[in-house]
């Protein structure tokens, strides 16, 4: 219908003598709803339609008994509908949608065309009532609709049209949160695998694999798809469409890797998975990594960061050898530069990195080396990656970490990434980086060379950190330095106003009781230095520590004592 008719039909008063006609008993009242249905497929008559009162006459019809009735009725109700805010409220209002809910349940069962093809346009309708529209969406929840259609698609699958319908509002419904639960204590999984394996239509697929991508953002969902079988699909897909550069082979290609790494970020899912590093799905993945193609070398990377989230997989994957095959991946992007394939290898690594047991496993396969290659990069995600990965690796590895202490490219490289003010992740790493040099390697040399690079006045801000734990690591580094030290770094941490620093520490009512410690131990050790001690005494420290003599933490209160001596004999 075109403007001009639609335009005329508005003007002539007639879609008000259809409110008058929309009545159960007449003949004609199937045909004036197919009418209705007609001009509401037009947008600009869809507001009019509402404002001549045919939503509640309408809604009305929803109890007929008669089938052609209640299908042109549900097609007006959907084409009204349709993109139009004022017809969602008017159904609303009219509580359409729990009618319409009521029959999905009622006929759900009968499977001869004529009612396939009601069930059809009463899902329709319903995804024109809710789509994009949150709260609708929650009120069909509420009403109980997913049961129901996940029932509808069971029994239906057969019929192409009613499947495709269901497919498309579970794809609306799935994206809220409050549906997943409900999801979950369905058979959605079972039904959605069943209905996959028997599609070969690339576009009949990804109509599926859309449903499946945000139902499997929940966990008890992803292993419920796991155990319906959806990996061995996933895994037939790769293997189909590896060696082919069409463009739908290659999409499906990413999302069903894509869609096999989500499902590994479930712990169960992913433990099922792993079968002790014996199953054959963590061996097809494994074999993805040395591949040729991008898309599945990112995957495979991705894949074994997430199987390596506890000791036992992370130990058994390094001790069957799957550090070589990620070095030699990082190998592969070093030239070329694939940042996402070089930020899931590095976290992998990093994660592998974990267990106590593997670091000296790993430090003398060379990693540090593989690792060291990407300092020149100047992608964040990979060199906050790269950052965590040796930060991972050298935690109680002594000789480790005074051998990358004293890599003066590395420290230079670390102290302008402590500066990279737009990039906290990268900002944080690096400072914890630089302490852990100094912690873990005790080392004269490793302190010399952060101070030649300018790295002290970085720990000493680390220590004004909002993070405990950093704030920690800091101080422990500074009481280092200051132990072995001391006369080298002294003019940087005047510079740096360490002293004030500590004063503010030691005075603020909310610092933590080891943050408390930590900055008395570093009183104590700076009192080496002679303008260091003099700037602590003209603080007047004495009156924050004796004050801390009666903290409630006993290491707190003795450390405060032993600095009040300290304090009071050599004043």
């Amino acid at each position: 219908m075109d403007m001009e008719t639609s335009e005329k039909i508005q003007g002539s008063g007639i879609l008000q003598l259809f409110a008058s006609l929309l009545i159960p008993q007449s003949s004609c009242t199937a045909k004036v709803a197919n009418v209705i249905a007609e001009v509401a497929k037009n947008e600009f008559m869809r507001i009019p339609c509402v404002d001549a009162g045919l939503i509640s006459p309408l809604v009305q019809l929803l109890n007929s008994k008669d089938q052609e009735v209640l299908l042109q009725t549900g097609r007006a109700l959907g084409n009204i509908c349709y993109d139009s805010h004022e017809g969602r409220s008017a159904v609303d209002q009219a509580g359409g949608a729990q009618i319409v809910i009521d029959h999905l349940r009622s006929l759900c069962s009968i499977t001869d065309p004529a009612n396939e093809k009601l069930l059809t346009v009463f899902c329709g309708m319903l995804m024109n009532y809710s789509n994009e529209n949150d709260s609708l969406q929650a009120q069909l929840i509420n009403m109980g609709v997913i049961p129901t259609l996940v029932k509808l698609l069971g029994i239906h699958c057969q019929n192409a049209a009613l499947t495709e319908m269901c497919l498309v509002a579970f794809g609306n419904l799935a994206e809220l949160e409050s549906s997943k639960e409900q999801f979950a204590s369905t058979n959605i999984a079972e039904e959605l695998v069943k209905l996959f394996k028997k599609q070969i239509e690339h576009d009949k697929r990804e109509m599926i694999f859309e449903v499946l991508a945000p139902l499997a953002e929940n966990d008890a969902i992803k292993l419920q798809l796991v155990e319906a079988g959806l990996v061995e699909c996933l895994l037939e897909i790769v293997q189909q469409k590896v060696d082919s550069d069409k463009e739908d082979d290659i999409a499906e290609l990413k999302t069903a890797s894509d869609l096999m790494v989500l499902l590994l970020l479930g712990d169960e899912s992913m433990q099922k998975l792993f079968e002790g590093g014996k199953g054959n799905v963590f061996q097809r993945v494994l074999s993805w990594i040395p591949s040729n193609n991008h898309q599945l070398q990112l995957a495979g990377a991705l894949a074994i960061a997430n199987f390596a989230r506890n000791d036992g997989n992370c130990i058994h994957m390094v001790d069957n050898g799957i550090v070589e095959k990620l070095m030699d991946l990082l190998d592969r992007h070093v030239e070329d530069g694939n940042v996402t394939v070089q930020h899931a290898a590095l976290s992998a690594l990093r994660n592998l990195a974990i267990p106590v047991v593997n670091k000296a496993k790993m430090l003398s396969a060379g990693v540090t080396e593989a690792v060291l290659k990407f300092l020149k990069s100047e992608m964040p995600p990979v060199q906050f990656k790269l950052l965590g990965t040796l930060r991972m690796l050298i935690d109680a590895q002594a000789e480790a970490a005074e051998q990358l202490g004293k890599n003066v490219k590395l420290v230079e490289r670390l102290v302008e990434w402590c500066e990279a003010k737009d990039h906290a992740g990268v900002m944080g790493e690096s400072n914890r980086l630089l302490s852990a040099l100094i912690r873990h390697s005790k080392s004269k040399d490793v302190i010399k060379t952060i101070v030649q690079s300018g790295g002290i006045k970085h720990l000493v801000t680390m220590a004004t950190s909002e993070h405990v734990i950093m704030q920690n690591e800091a101080l422990v580094a500074l009481a280092l330095i200051a132990a072995l030290e001391l006369g080298t770094a002294e003019k940087d941490l005047e510079n740096a106003k360490l002293v004030q620093i500590l004063h503010r520490l030691l005075a603020e009512e909310r610092s933590a009781p080891e943050i408390k410690y930590n900055s008395m131990v570093l009183i104590c050790a700076l009192m080496g230095s002679e303008s260091l001690y003099k700037e602590v005494q003209d603080l007047a420290f004495l009156d924050v520590v004796s004050k801390l003599r009666s903290h409630e933490n006993k290491s707190v209160a003795q450390q405060a004592s032993l600095t009040e001596q300290r304090l009071t004999v050599d004043s």
